[in-house]
C-alpha cells in the first residue's frame, strides 16, 4: 500500500449565496437561494434558508408559493469562478498540491506540514480557513483525514459543527460505524442497492467486505473504496487542473419575444461572459454554436468550425451573428437563447498559421486582457461589445 498521507478536503458553505453576500451585504443572515441557468431550479441555500425547508433542486415556481419570504437571486457564474480562483490561489501559500475538485472544493496535501508550521493539523485547518475568511470573505469547512474519501466525509462533519472536522485512525471505525454506505463519496443509487440487497448498510460493514466479494460485485473499484475507507490512501492529490471541455452561457429572457435585436443583444451578451472565462483559464476556441429555444420549447442549433482558434469577443461575435442569421424567423415567438464555444484548446499549444497576421492576433489578446482588467476593477461586462445592455430576466 501507499504510504500514510494526511488529505485535507477544503468546502466553500453555501458557496453561491456565500458570493452573492459578499456582494451585496445586506443578504447576510437572510433566508437566500441561487437560482441555476434560467432561473430553473435552486442550486445554492443559505442556512436560513435550509432552516425554513427549502430543498435544493427545488423548482423556483414551487419554492416561491411554499416559501414566499424566502429571497431569490439569478446565479452570476462568472463571479462565482473569479471568486474560487482567488481562494484556490490562497490555498497554494499554505501546501505546495492541491487540487481543485470543484468550483468551490479543493483537496490539499497536509503531509508533512504539521513540521512546516509547528502546528497540529486541526490548527493548521483553522488557520487556512481564517486566512479565506479574512482576504477573501468566504465561509469554509475543512475535513482532514488519511484519504480522499474519508476527507470528504470529515468534511460534511465540519459543515455541521465548527469548521473543522479530523478522522483519524483511533476513530475511524466509530466514524466508519454511524455512516451509510450512500454517505461515502463516490457510492450512487445502483451501488447502494446492491449493497442493501446484502444487508450492507454502514460504511464499517462495506469496509470489512472482503476483496474478493467487493471485486466480483463491484469490480476494481470496490476494492479501491474498501482501501480508502480503512485509511490507505489509493486516490492521489492530482495537481493537473481538470478543464472543460466546453463553456456555454444560456438565459431564459424576461418576456417571450421575436425582437430581432433583443435576441442578437443577448447572444452577444453570453459571449461576452464566455470569453471573459476562456480568458481566465487560457484557452481558446476553435467551433462556435448558437442556440435559440421558441416559446413551445423548439430547438434551433447552428455551428461553425473556425479557421483560427481565438478567445476574442468580436471574432466570436462575427460567426455567431453570421449562424444567427441563417436561423433566425420573424413569425417565430423565442423564450431564451444560448452560446456554446466547443473544441477547446491551450493558448500555449497553438501555432500560428503561415497565412495568420500574427501582429493582429497579439493585439487582440492584448484587447481582451484590458477588457478583463477593467471588469475585475469594476464590474463584470463593463465594457460592451456591439451592445446596449444586457438581457433582464426578472
Amino acid at each position: 500500500m501507499t504510504k500514510l498521507q494526511v488529505i485535507a478536503l477544503m468546502d466553500c458553505d453555501s458557496f453561491f449565496v456565500s458570493c452573492e453576500q459578499l456582494d451585496n451585504p445586506s443578504l447576510l443572515g437572510k433566508p437566500v437561494c441561487v437560482l441555476g441557468n434560467n432561473d430553473g431550479c435552486i442550486i445554492s441555500r443559505s442556512k436560513e434558508a435550509k432552516a425554513m425547508g427549502v430543498k435544493m433542486g427545488m423548482p423556483h415556481f414551487m419554492a416561491k408559493k411554499e416559501f414566499p419570504n424566502a429571497i431569490y437571486v439569478s446565479s452570476h457564474y462568472q463571479r462565482y469562478v473569479e471568486i474560487s480562483k482567488r481562494i484556490m490561489g490562497l490555498i497554494t501559500n499554505f501546501s505546495p498540491a492541491i487540487e481543485q475538485y470543484s468550483i468551490d472544493e479543493a483537496f490539499i496535501d497536509f503531509t508533512g506540514l504539521r513540521k512546516l508550521y509547528k502546528r497540529s493539523y486541526v490548527d493548521i485547518a483553522k488557520m487556512i480557513r481564517e486566512e479565506i475568511k479574512l482576504k477573501i470573505g468566504i465561509p469554509v469547512s475543512i475535513g482532514i483525514s488519511t484519504t480522499k474519501t474519508l476527507a470528504k466525509l470529515a468534511s460534511h462533519r465540519a459543515k455541521n459543527g465548527e469548521g473543522v472536522y479530523i478522522i483519524g485512525r483511533r476513530t475511524l471505525d466509530n466514524e466508519l460505524k454511524r455512516t451509510k454506505v450512500s454517505e461515502i463519496w463516490g457510492i450512487g443509487k445502483n451501488i447502494n442497492a446492491v449493497m442493501s440487497k446484502y444487508g450492507i448498510i454502514t460504511a464499517y460493514e462495506f469496509s470489512q467486505q472482503s476483496s474478493e466479494w467487493l471485486e466480483a460485485k463491484l469490480g476494481i473499484r470496490g476494492i479501491q473504496m474498501k482501501e480508502e475507507l480503512n485509511g490507505n490512501c489509493i486516490f492521489q492529490i492530482n495537481e493537473n487542473e481538470k478543464l472543460p471541455k466546453s463553456i456555454q452561457n444560456t438565459r431564459s429572457f424576461a418576456k417571450f419575444t421575436s425582437d430581432k435585436e433583443y435576441i442578437k443583444n443577448s447572444l452577444i451578451y453570453h459571449i461576452n461572459t464566455s470569453c471573459q472565462r476562456l480568458r481566465a483559464l487560457k484557452l481558446k476556441t476553435n467551433c462556435v454554436r448558437i442556440m435559440l429555444r421558441t416559446k413551445d420549447f423548439k430547438y434551433f442549433v447552428e455551428k461553425k468550425a473556425l479557421i483560427q482558434p481565438t478567445s476574442w469577443d468580436c471574432d466570436i461575435v462575427n460567426v455567431a451573428l453570421e449562424l444567427f442569421e441563417k436561423m433566425y424567423k420573424k413569425d417565430l415567438i423565442y423564450r431564451s437563447s444560448g452560446v456554446v464555444l466547443e473544441n477547446l484548446i491551450n493558448s500555449s499549444d497553438i501555432q500560428m498559421s503561415l497565412f495568420t497576421n500574427n501582429e493582429k492576433e497579439k493585439k487582440k489578446e492584448e484587447l481582451g486582457k484590458c477588457v478583463d482588467k477593467l471588469s475585475q476593477k469594476y464590474k463584470k461586462n463593463i465594457v460592451k461589445i456591439g451592445y446596449a445592455e444586457s438581457p433582464k430576466n426578472d
